[in-house]
């Protein structure tokens, strides 16, 4: 039986080998981003989306330190599914090792190294869920657009074509690593080629709904940060950002504890379980304040 329900997908996969070598022993997605592991990003930002139904693809050999690190999901009243990545052959092969835990489900896709945060975060998320058929990306204003998929804008400003890591970009608007795509999106990545590199492009997938015009760009304006962790001075670039957030702000950034709660998806002896784990640091102190203040 399918499912209409908005199910979510982690891409937590890949070597890492530019991070070497400080990936060699651990999964990039498992690296702290100040003072949460990077994967509790990503996943904020589907739980902030409502998502409850989460599959967290992964390598053989890191599935277990994943495991350890996100148990099962129900101390944040979600419920995580593990899929295991066998060799990286690309993002839209995501959507092929998920077909099964979609089940014919609609999807939101996040790399696991990708940090989204803006106060409107929630309702632009919103919104993307809401659209039942075609799909959804977010174009973010870069200096450096060569490096990323570039969308190029026609003249009325709608999104005409995708372009991976072009030469001479077409504008400065990367798409980021967020996807929301409808049910159709594992057969759609069933039908893509591999490209020169050997692997099944996201653009290649995009490009089919872009073809039908059922593809949203969303271009997220100055109030959103989007932060891609794939080399160490970004890694270090995004613990900082996080840090200055949270001293100045006395707020956390990507705390499924946080969200869960805040959600009613758990209560609060789960919350106070959650502050007494951590209870030898400031994460387990906000979490009792977050229960204080309730």
């Amino acid at each position: 039986m399918t499912t209409t329900s908005r199910k979510g997908i982690i891409l937590a996969g890949g070597s890492g080998t530019r991070l070497y070598p400080i990936t060699i022993g651990l999964s990039k997605q498992l690296l702290p981003i100040y003072n949460k592991p990077m994967i509790y990003y990503p996943l904020s930002v589907l739980m902030l989306a409502g998502i409850r139904e989460i599959a967290i693809i992964t390598t053989p050999q890191d599935q277990e330190q994943f495991r350890r690190t996100l148990q099962d999901g129900s101390q944040w009243g979600v419920e995580l599914t593990y899929i295991v990545q066998p060799e990286p052959e690309g993002l839209a092969q995501a959507y092929i090792l998920a077909e099964e835990f979609l089940n014919g489900a609609p999807s939101a896709m996040v790399l696991g190294d990708n940090i989204f945060f803006g106060h409107g975060l929630p309702d632009m998320l919103a919104e993307a869920d809401a659209r039942t058929t075609g799909g959804t990306v977010f174009g973010y204003h870069v200096s450096d657009p060569e490096r990323y998929g570039v969308v190029d804008f026609d003249a009325d400003g709608r999104a005409r074509a995708i372009i991976e890591k072009p030469r001479v970009p077409p504008s400065n608007y990367a798409v980021t690593g967020l996807y929301f795509l409808d049910g159709t999106a594992p057969a759609r990545a069933r039908k893509v080629t591999p490209s020169d590199r050997g692997e099944l492009e996201i653009t290649t997938l995009l490009e089919s709904y872009l073809g039908e015009d059922d593809l949203r760009v969303e271009r997220m304006g100055r109030g959103y940060a989007w932060l891609d962790t794939g080399t160490h001075g970004s890694l270090l670039d995004a613990g900082n950002f996080v840090r200055t957030l949270e001293s100045r702000q006395g707020m956390q950034t990507g705390s499924p504890d946080e969200i869960a709660f805040q959600k009613g998806w758990t209560d609060a002896a789960i919350l106070r379980k959650q502050a007494q784990l951590f209870g030898k640091n400031a994460y387990g102190a906000y979490l009792k304040d977050v229960l204080e203040q309730e």
